[in-house]
C-alpha cells in the first residue's frame, strides 16, 4: 500500500511538472508571437497572459488583445480570447470569444461582433508549421452591427473546414439558422420589405483548392489564395425567393475567375427589383434584363423559375446570354 502511495505521489510530481514546463512554455510562445508581430509593423497589443486550466488542461487567457496589419488595412480587437488545449496534446485548441463586443475594422469601416458562446475547435498537425486539418467555429445568437444600426443577426452560425486528402484542399461548410437581415439591408433592396423577418434557409458547401494549406504563415505572412473553386450547393430561401447554385470556377494569379455556375431562381422577378432598387442592377438594363428572363422562364415550363448560367470568362461574367460587367475578383486579403 505504501508502494502504491509512493508511486501516486511520484507520478503527480512528475505530472505537476510536465504541466508547468509546457504551460509556461505555451505561454511564453503567446508572448513572443505578439512581440514578432509588433517588430513586422503590426499593432500587436495585449495588456496581460495569464496561464490556468490545471490539472487536465492549459488554458492561455489573453486580456485586450488587438491586431492590425498595415499591409491589409486590417483590424481586430475583443475585450479578452483563450485557447484552451487538452494537457497532454497542444494541438487541438479550442479558441474561445468574449460575448461582449469585438471590433472587425478594414481601414475606417468598423463592424461590431456580438455573439454568444463563441467558440473555434482546431485540429493542427505536428509540427512548427502548425497546418490546419480542420476547424469548426459555431455561436449562438450573433449579430453584426456598423453605428447604430443592426446589419444581420441569427440565431446560430456554423462555419466547418476539413482538410481534404490534397493537403492545400478544404471542404468548407457554412450555414446560419433564421438570419435576419438589419433595416439598412431591407431599404437597400427595396422589395424586401415585403418579405419575413428572417431567412428560411442559407446554406453553403464547398471544395477549395487553394495555392497551398493553411497554417501559421496565413496570419503572419499571406492568406492562401483559391484556385479551384467546387461550388457542391450555395442555397437561399427566403419567404416565396428561392435561390440554388452549383457549379465549378477556376482563379488564376490575379483574382480573375473562369468557369460557369448553375443557377435557380424561384419568383425571380422579385429578385431583379430587388437588384435593381439595390444599383447592382442599372436602371437602363432592368427593363430589357427581365423581358429576356421572361424568355427564358417561358421556355422552362414555368414563368416563376429560372435555370440559367453565370458565365465568367475573359474576366467578365455573363448570366445565360445576358452580360452583366466584369467579373469581381476573388482574393483573400
Amino acid at each position: 500500500m505504501l508502494n502504491l502511495v509512493r508511486v501516486v505521489l511520484l507520478a503527480a510530481v512528475l505530472w505537476s511538472g510536465y504541466w508547468a514546463i509546457a504551460g509556461f512554455g505555451l505561454r511564453s510562445s503567446v508572448t513572443n508571437w505578439f512581440a514578432v508581430q509588433a517588430e513586422r509593423g503590426w499593432q500587436a497589443e495585449h495588456s496581460e497572459i495569464s496561464l490556468s486550466g490545471f490539472p487536465l488542461r492549459h488554458r492561455i487567457t489573453i486580456d485586450g488583445p488587438a491586431l492590425a496589419d498595415p499591409t491589409t488595412g486590417t483590424a481586430w480587437r475583443a475585450d479578452w480570447l483563450a485557447l484552451e488545449s487538452p494537457a497532454i496534446w497542444p494541438g487541438r485548441q479550442t479558441l474561445y470569444f468574449p460575448e461582449t463586443q469585438q471590433r472587425l475594422s478594414y481601414y475606417d469601416q468598423t463592424l461590431v461582433i456580438e455573439a454568444a458562446a463563441m467558440h473555434a475547435d482546431l485540429d493542427l498537425a505536428p509540427g512548427n508549421a502548425l497546418t490546419l486539418r480542420s476547424m469548426a467555429l459555431t455561436a449562438g445568437e450573433w449579430s453584426v452591427s456598423r453605428g447604430d444600426e443592426v446589419w444581420a443577426d441569427a440565431d446560430a452560425l456554423s462555419i466547418s473546414m476539413q482538410q481534404q486528402e490534397k493537403p492545400e484542399t478544404y471542404r468548407i461548410h457554412a450555414e446560419a439558422s433564421d438570419l435576419a437581415p438589419g433595416k439598412d439591408i431591407r431599404r437597400l433592396l427595396g422589395g424586401a420589405e415585403e418579405l419575413p423577418r428572417s431567412f428560411d434557409r442559407l446554406e453553403l458547401d464547398l471544395d477549395v483548392d487553394f495555392d497551398k494549406s493553411w497554417d501559421r504563415t496565413a496570419l503572419e505572412e499571406s492568406r492562401p489564395q483559391p484556385r479551384l473553386i467546387n461550388l457542391k450547393l450555395a442555397e437561399a430561401a427566403w419567404g416565396e425567393l428561392r435561390l440554388f447554385a452549383a457549379g465549378k470556377v477556376s482563379v488564376d494569379d490575379y483574382g480573375v475567375p473562369t468557369g460557369e455556375v448553375a443557377l435557380k431562381a424561384e419568383n425571380w422577378r422579385e429578385m431583379v427589383a430587388m437588384a435593381q432598387q439595390s444599383g447592382a442592377l442599372p436602371v437602363r438594363a432592368a427593363e430589357p434584363l427581365t423581358k429576356v428572363l421572361n424568355m427564358l422562364a417561358g421556355l422552362g415550363g414555368n414563368p416563376e423559375a429560372l435555370d440559367l448560367e453565370l458565365g465568367f470568362r475573359g474576366g467578365y461574367v455573363t448570366l445565360g446570354p445576358i452580360p452583366l460587367g466584369p467579373a469581381p475578383r476573388l482574393f483573400l486579403r
